[in-house]
């Protein structure tokens, strides 16, 4: 249950949060782009990718410990979701590009699905769901086409 009225976007999260696009957004075309040192771009972003799907497995663990609106099986479930990206990202950084992408993709996509069913569950601020569609989708991108530069 996002809030009705959304606030508009905090200014520190929206550096942040699009700051945090950078690495994607140059790591990316730099793998695809600079021919003698792509794998070591490509490598560079997908590690990059874990981490940032790590971190916000996270975001689940502090709200399950901050809102205040959820049951306790709520809550217990919400912190058990808040490692599942860490236990998804890991794997990633040991896999090569054309394996870890995917794993990548579906754990953002995955836990875009659990902030919506997160938002159903509890009062989230109306800024947080659309930002995390953008920051998603711009770091699936980026991941997807970070792919190609083990094929060229």
């Amino acid at each position: 249950m996002a809030e009705e009225n959304p606030v508009a976007l905090p200014r520190t999260v929206a550096w942040l949060g699009y700051g945090g696009l950078l690495p994607f957004l140059a790591l990316a075309p730099a793998s695809l782009l600079d021919y003698h040192h792509g794998a070591v771009w490509s490598d560079a972003l997908y590690a990059y990718g874990a981490i940032i799907l790590s971190f916000i497995g996270a975001l689940h663990w502090g709200l399950a410990m901050s809102l205040p609106e959820l049951s306790e099986r709520q809550r217990s479930a919400w912190f058990t979701w808040s490692v599942v990206p860490a236990l998804i990202a890991w794997p990633a950084v040991l896999l090569s590009p054309p394996l870890a992408a995917p794993l990548l993709v579906f754990g953002f996509i995955a836990h875009y699905l659990q902030d919506l069913r997160l938002a159903r569950q509890a009062r989230l601020p109306g800024w947080y769901l659309p930002l995390r569609l953008r920051l998603s989708s711009v770091a699936v991108i980026c991941l997807v086409a970070g792919v190609f530069a083990s094929c060229v």
